[in-house]
Order: C-alpha cells, then structure tokens, then sequence
C-alpha cells in the first residue's frame, strides 16, 4: 500500500470513530432531556421483570394468596424441580418444574382454562423460577396468573396446608 492510500485509510478510521462519538454524545442528551429517561444499565432478571409497571399486578401476597387457597379458586403451580415438590409442597398444588416445563406443559396444563386464577410459586426470595413460570404462562394466553414471591418459605412459616408424596428418613 502506498503512503496515499494509508492517509486516507487512516483518515476513513478516524472520521468513523468521530461520527460514533457525536452519535453517543447526542443520544445521551436526548435521552437526558427525555420526560422518561431510559436506564442507561438495566437489570433484565425475573424479579426487576415482575416489578415493572406491566407485571407489578403479577405478584400476590401471602394473605391473598391463602384466601383464594381456601375457597378453592386458584390452581397453585410448584415450579420447584420434580423432587423438591414430591419431598413436600403446597396442598393441591401441581408440579411444573421449570427444567422441563416443555415437556410437561400439556399434561399439566390441559384442563385449566386461561381465565382460571394461576399462582405460581418457588422456594427462598432469590428463586426467579415462578416468575419465569408466570411469564411463559402469560405470553402463551393465561392472563390471570400471579406470583408468590419466596411462596413455598413463606406458606410454610405460615403453617399453611401442605401435602408430602415421599416419606423422608
């Protein structure tokens, strides 16, 4: 390459990186100026999903979630693995562990219809297993899904009814 075509090679580089760096700079003082400012870092886990203005009517408390438990008018589902809901779990709740929820999505879920009251639920306040649950329940038509947030600790604190499949030693 001659000495004329890495001038203007370089000069094609550095051109590139200024427009860039305009751009940035205009975009982050638009988005200063914006009524609704854009995060410029997000957190994009279950949890921050569940507390955005769509899910935020997503979660239920515990004394809700006990009400429609007693008069029998929501399907409890343990998104905790296989094993884990037969040690111990919520009295009538079905289990649709999140590991292989593809697999046993139909068989679950074939005779509740969208409109049926779903609370979904996991164990300790870090398990994001029962919003990713609640999630897919809603983006595959069921709208009337809530989450227990840290439901299966809590229920049990409570001293609220559960049901055990395996005798543990």
């Amino acid at each position: 390459m001659s000495l004329k075509s890495n001038q203007k090679w370089f000069q094609a580089m550095w051109q590139s990186v200024a427009i860039l760096l305009i751009a940035l700079i205009i975009a982050f003082a638009f988005n200063q100026f914006r009524p609704n400012k854009l995060p410029l870092m997000g957190d994009w886990s279950g949890r921050t999903q569940l507390t955005s203005d769509f899910a935020e009517g997503m979660m239920i408390s515990l004394e809700e979630a006990e009400e429609y438990f007693f008069i029998q008018s929501a399907i409890f589902l343990d998104a905790r693995s296989q094993e884990l809901y037969e040690l111990a779990h919520i009295e009538g709740a079905r289990s649709l562990p999140w590991d292989n929820v593809k697999e046993r999505f139909s068989e679950v879920m074939t005779d509740i219809s969208s409109e049926t009251l779903i609370i979904t639920y996991c164990d300790e306040e870090s398990c994001s297993l029962s919003e990713d649950l609640a999630l897919l329940l809603f983006e595959k038509g069921y709208r009337n899904v809530r989450v227990l947030v840290n439901g299966w600790m809590l229920w049990q604190q409570n001293h609220l009814p559960i049901e055990r499949e395996k005798t543990t030693r």
